[in-house]
């Protein structure tokens, strides 16, 4: 089969690269001039285990099983990552038991290297954090989200698979058993299509011919805030808060060089923006001094905001991945993905095996 993906970030690479291995004709279409420039070049660049996700999830299966895919890629393919692990602190009982509860949800989700600590454990693995309990993650870690890209766009190409850069799919109409893709005054014929266009996901849906207006969900923005801090690292570990409403909370990440940076906030935003207000700053010292209270003042400076297509809003739950295939809506060679965020970059090789499967590929 000749499948069309439209979009260019790390899920649509990856199921690029799943159709290729295959033994498919691929066409990866992306409007902007490079791989991964929106939503999969702002984010924190951790592997996340899956313990946050509800038991049955496509979030929590695909996240387990993606985190153990791209570890085995990353080694596989040289691309730098680093399995070191991460706290999810406590400040307070309520919080305490908050934590226990996300430690129940992990193991039953198949999560391997969990374990509740108390504060004194936690202070001996971290001497500069205050907490009061900790869960222990020894299977989080970080790795160059560029260089993975990078990876998957090789292994497309090396199948035999292309991209097609500057290249806005705007409709989708039915020819014969297949689609015509429509881009500008242009179009191609293919068997078959994935939309994995992000925050296009939702138009794209729109403007494909046959399919349902009333299974396309709304699109919520969250924006989220990062600030860098300068000085030597004081962790070795990712600190993670307990998690909040729409996020996980201010949490420390580090990048493959040990430079901390910390984020993201949850901003909600009805038009994307990438600025990074200074004055959120002091949200930021407040919520990091929780858990770590030596921040010295002034360490904190703007850095780098990302968006997330979530399908939620404030005050309801976590939406989880939505993945509309042929068993869903019933036209048959077309995949979308809608609010595919956090842990979407973990799941990606996971989510690609499930679009080729829902193709029959």
């Amino acid at each position: 089969m000749m499948i069309l993906v439209v979009g260019a970030g790390v899920v649509g690479l990856a199921v690029g690269r799943a159709l290729g291995l295959r033994g498919h004709e691929v066409i990866v279409a992306e409007a902007e001039g490079g791989i991964g420039t929106g939503v999969s070049s702002r984010n924190s660049e951790v592997i996340h285990a899956g313990m946050y996700y509800p038991t049955g999830s496509s979030r929590a299966r695909h996240c387990v099983e993606g985190r153990r895919r791209l570890y085995a890629f990353c080694e596989s393919h040289g691309v730098p990552h680093a399995r070191i692990g991460k706290l999810i602190v406590a400040a307070t009982e309520p919080e305490g038991a908050k934590i226990a509860a996300i430690h129940r949800q992990g193991v039953e989700n198949g999560v391997e290297g969990l374990t509740l600590i108390d504060g004194a454990q936690a202070r001996a693995l971290e001497p500069n954090l205050a907490c009061t309990a900790a869960l222990l993650s020894a299977e989080t870690g970080i790795v160059d989200s560029h260089a993975l890209m990078l990876a998957l766009q090789g292994d497309i190409e090396d199948a035999g698979g292309a991209l097609a850069f500057g290249t806005r799919i705007d409709r989708l109409d039915r020819q014969g058993a297949g689609w015509l893709a429509r881009f500008g005054d242009d179009a191609i014929a293919v068997d078959a299509v994935v939309n994995t266009a992000s925050f296009g996901a939702q138009v794209l849906a729109r403007a494909t011919e046959g399919y349902p207006p009333g299974r396309v969900p709304r699109l919520v923005l969250a924006k989220g805030n990062y600030f860098g801090c300068t000085g030597r690292p004081a962790f070795t570990r990712l600190i993670y808060p307990a998690p909040v409403e729409g996020g996980l909370g201010i949490h420390l990440t580090l990048d493959l060089g040990g430079r901390m940076r910390f984020g993201p906030d949850v901003e909600w935003i009805e038009a994307p923006g990438y600025e990074v207000d200074p004055a959120r700053g002091a949200l930021f010292y407040a919520a990091i001094r929780r858990y770590w209270p030596g921040l010295p003042d002034g360490a904190l400076v703007p850095d780098y905001a990302g968006i997330r297509p979530k399908l939620s809003g404030p005050g309801e739950g976590a939406a989880d991945f939505c993945v509309e295939g042929p068993a869903e809506h019933g036209l048959p060679g077309l995949v979308h993905l809608f609010g595919i965020e956090s842990p979407g970059l973990t799941s990606s090789l996971s989510l690609a095996e499930d679009v080729a499967d829902r193709l029959g590929a």
